[in-house]
């Protein structure tokens, strides 16, 4: 039997643990609405370095854990920083497992890393098989020395690595005095000197030289539009939005739902009446192609959705809460057997929300559970000011009171991340908060609640972390035996987070 202390310890390494993998959820290291980028950086360095220097072990199982981006690359530099494990077998997994993320971060993050490991003098021998390898698995490595230029030239010279054909020349020799038999390579060269050759390069290189050499941006636009990623097309619809511009169309059928709906989100009133159904449409589409990939089957299950003022967010994160709450309203309706959902303030349909007015969540909240759901999901901040701490009273005397015997499920769902609390903001301890950064992340986030509201203990954490390791590694090697990268390869596939 466990002593006293023994639990204690226990606990403690437990509520690290969730900590830890809440905040990787949630925090993308920039300002929020009620919280600026250097508070979130300060917060989230010192959760990485606590839990690397105590947990390492699940510190870079986190990486298989469904956690973003963000936090991916931090938690790959960090342990290609503090260099090997002695032992083998620890050895192995980890250096599997900083392989596998670093192939599946999009390319420009990826290069960051690479990049970073020179800016911090990192320079061991696994951190150059690290890179080497990297480089040597990408699929059009002249588009990567257009494209990603700078960052491609810092690894190569840091790694001391060797490249095939022109592209040490190209980077290292003066690419302005000669030509190439290169084609991509050639197009840059040209297009510093010829408007024509455009049109041959990535929209991000082609836009700057397209303002140097002094190209109308409608005519750049029409003709570059070939070349445009999804990812560009949100982009450029989102800024054209703000500013009353004409940008070029966007795939709805090809958008991921989280983006798809800071595009709805980002179009006026009037256009969203206008296109109500065809972005209806999408929307739903956009949610069944998440579900088909990861398969969630819910019963009765009512959503609680922030629209208050605070949803629209910051000016870096802009509209990213109101959303994650618009996508989730579209994935949990797909995955629910019956589903209603319930906002702040009243909205005419789901894709005409607006952010406005206080955070009243008690409201609605009682609405769901009068309504006997199941499941009941918060999408919310966590700031609860109408009145303040409402929520956290309803659901004190819900579970005490009302529903002792859990016959209905509570969870909160924050794509905010608190600084302050190291951790997205909870409403007290009757309801358990999981971090998100995408609505996407629902379905995992959704599995990882029970280890936030405290009734698993630290050995059920670890095994569900050590169970997605071997799935996650599978994928890659998968992936790699097809000859597919897990980041794109081609222009065409090219896809900015």
């Amino acid at each position: 039997m466990s002593s006293p202390r023994e639990v204690r310890i226990e606990q403690v390494a437990r509520e690290d643990l969730v900590m830890f993998v809440n905040a990787c959820f949630s925090c993308t290291g920039q300002r929020e609405f009620y919280g600026d980028a250097r508070g979130q950086t300060v917060s989230i360095e010192f959760l990485h370095q606590y839990i690397l220097g105590n947990y390492r072990r699940l510190y870079r199982r986190t990486l298989a854990a469904g956690i973003n981006h963000f936090n991916q690359a931090q938690i790959v530099l960090n342990l290609l920083a503090a260099g090997s494990p002695s032992d083998a077998a620890e050895r192995g997994e980890e250096g599997a497992l900083i392989a596998a993320a670093l192939r599946g971060l999009p390319t420009q993050r990826a290069f960051r890393v690479l990049e970073s490991l020179r800016a911090r003098r990192i320079n061991n021998r696994r951190a150059r098989a690290v890179a080497r390898d990297y480089v040597a698995g990408r699929g059009n490595l002249p588009f990567d020395a257009v494209k990603y230029r700078s960052k491609l030239r810092a690894t190569v010279a840091h790694g001391h690595l060797k490249l095939p054909g022109e592209l040490g020349a190209f980077l290292f020799h003066g690419w302005k005095k000669r030509g190439f038999t290169e084609p991509l390579l050639e197009s840059f060269r040209k297009a510093h000197f010829s408007q024509e050759a455009l049109y041959a390069l990535p929209f991000t290189v082609a836009e700057g030289l397209a303002a140097r050499h002094g190209v109308a941006r409608d005519v750049f636009l029409r003709r570059i539009e070939p070349r445009l990623t999804q990812a560009e097309r949100l982009r450029l619809q989102e800024s054209a939005a703000r500013e009353g511009g004409v940008e070029p169309p966007v795939d709805l059928e090809r958008a991921p739902l989280t983006k798809l709906a800071l595009y709805v989100l980002s179009l006026d009133l009037e256009t969203r009446r206008a296109r109500r159904v065809e972005l209806h449409t999408a929307l739903e589409r956009s949610a069944a192609r998440v579900l088909a990939r990861a398969p969630s089957s819910l019963g009765r299950v009512a959503v609680v959705l922030d629209n208050s003022y605070s949803a629209s967010g910051s000016l870096q994160k802009r509209r990213r809460p109101l959303a994650v709450a618009l996508a989730a309203h579209y994935l949990l309706e797909g995955a629910a057997r019956e589903f209603r959902a319930f906002w702040t303030s009243p909205v005419e349909a789901p894709l005409l929300a607006t952010a406005r007015g206080q955070s009243d969540l008690a409201t609605p909240l009682l609405e769901a559970l009068s309504w006997g759901a199941e499941l009941v999901v918060i999408v919310s901040d966590g700031y609860d000011n109408d009145p303040p701490g409402a929520v956290a009273e309803l659901t004190r005397v819900f579970r005490a009171k009302l529903d002792p015997g859990r016959r209905t499920a509570l969870v909160h769902v924050n794509p905010v991340f608190d600084a302050e609390e190291y951790a997205p903001r909870s409403f007290g301890l009757a309801v358990p908060t999981v971090g998100v950064r995408d609505a996407e992340d629902l379905p995992t986030v959704l599995g990882f609640a029970r280890f936030a509201e405290g009734t698993a203990s630290l050995g059920e954490l670890e095994q569900y972390l050590a169970a997605r390791v071997t799935p996650w590694l599978e994928r890659d090697a998968r992936l790699r035996t097809r000859g597919e990268s897990q980041a794109p390869t081609s222009p065409a596939e090219e896809v900015e987070s």
